[in-house]
């Protein structure tokens, strides 16, 4: 009975180190197939030239490169794409390329489905069923990076953790993909241009602190009290606004990065003068900016995107609080890549 191969990319440097040492090679060997994996982005044994034909064979024998795959690509009248990328065993996860003016961004997801079931949101409406491996989530970046330099000639800027999935319920799929990403071993990307988005797991915000993750840290907020908020993400029963501002001041204090609240904009539910008070009130926990999100419909509708003349009267109130709100307009609205709207359709 054959052993089923192992992941290469599940190996640390230092696993790769004593794997070398067992077979009678030099270490020099890992950091060789290091960079071929993080930096180079290489996903095949035969394409690492630096290494002898036999040693190649036997890295081909003890070991797999998991990849992905672009299954469906869509592209918007906005210039935004959307894929949906195969895993190696057969599941489905979507990311999104943004082009803009200054930036192109890669959102990127880190669980197949999601378990937090937020009302608002098309992801939420599916099951969760696993995890993402570093790799996994590292191999969007890529991909996207690739498709950034076919489609527009011009290098991938940013990356948002606002895909699929909880990225901080995949906690070390989340940072060790940012490692990856950001070292120098890997693709090399400023940590300041990554930001990761969460629907509020106060627990694994304080473990960023302690962690000193120096990325950026969004928090979908989308309601300023518990009743309102519990009504809509149910992650707020166990998470409850005191529970996660607690936990966003002691992140702050052992990073000093400000954080960015995402606040989507509902119809008669939460976009009124006193949510806006009620906002500015967790807007005084830490240094911070909001993003005011426009409502992308999902076809069920529960909700409905805010009046703009609500909007401005929104942005003007927190104005007059101190606090400045920026509205974040949606791309890929007509492919479903918008905010809160990947759900696999295309394989529905």
């Amino acid at each position: 009975m054959s052993i089923a191969k192992r992941n290469i990319r599940s190996l640390t440097l230092d696993d790769m180190i004593e794997y070398f040492k067992e077979i009678g090679e030099p270490s020099y060997r890992a950091k060789q197939v290091y960079q071929w994996l993080w930096n180079k982005s290489v996903l095949a044994f035969d394409d690492m030239n630096n290494l002898s034909l036999s040693l190649r064979t036997k890295l081909e024998e003890d070991f797999i490169i998991h990849k992905l795959s672009i299954k469906v690509k869509q592209k918007s009248t906005d210039g935004t794409f959307k894929y949906a990328f195969e895993l190696h065993d057969g599941n489905i996860v979507e990311g999104v390329l943004i082009p803009t003016k200054k930036r192109i961004t890669a959102c990127i997801s880190t669980q197949v489905g999601c378990s937090l079931s937020c009302k608002f949101c098309a992801t939420g409406k599916l099951k969760i069923q696993r995890n993402l491996g570093y790799d996994e989530v590292y191999d969007q970046v890529v991909m996207i990076k690739q498709e950034a330099e076919k489609e527009y000639g011009r290098p991938l800027t940013n990356i948002v953790y606002m895909g699929m999935g909880e990225p901080l319920l995949n906690y070390k799929g989340t940072i060790e993909s940012v490692k990856k990403i950001t070292e120098d071993t890997g693709l090399g990307m400023a940590s300041k241009r990554i930001t990761i988005s969460t629907a509020g797991i106060a627990k694994m915000i304080r473990k960023m602190g302690d962690d000193q993750v120096k990325t950026k840290l969004a928090i979908s907020l989308h309601a300023a009290n518990d009743e309102k908020r519990n009504k809509i993400m149910p992650i707020n029963e166990t998470n409850t606004l005191e529970i996660l501002t607690d936990a966003i001041r002691y992140y702050y204090a052992k990073t000093n990065i400000p954080v960015t609240y995402e606040y989507i904009l509902f119809k008669n539910f939460n976009d009124s003068l006193a949510d806006a008070d009620e906002l500015a009130e967790i807007c005084r926990v830490v240094p911070c900016k909001v993003n005011l999100i426009e409502y992308n419909a999902i076809g069920d509708g529960e909700f409905q995107k805010t009046l703009p003349e609500n909007t401005l009267k929104f942005i003007e109130r927190l104005n007059k609080h101190g606090f400045h709100a920026k509205v974040r307009n949606s791309r890929g609205q007509d492919i479903d890549a918008a905010c809160g709207q990947l759900a696999n359709k295309e394989e529905a």
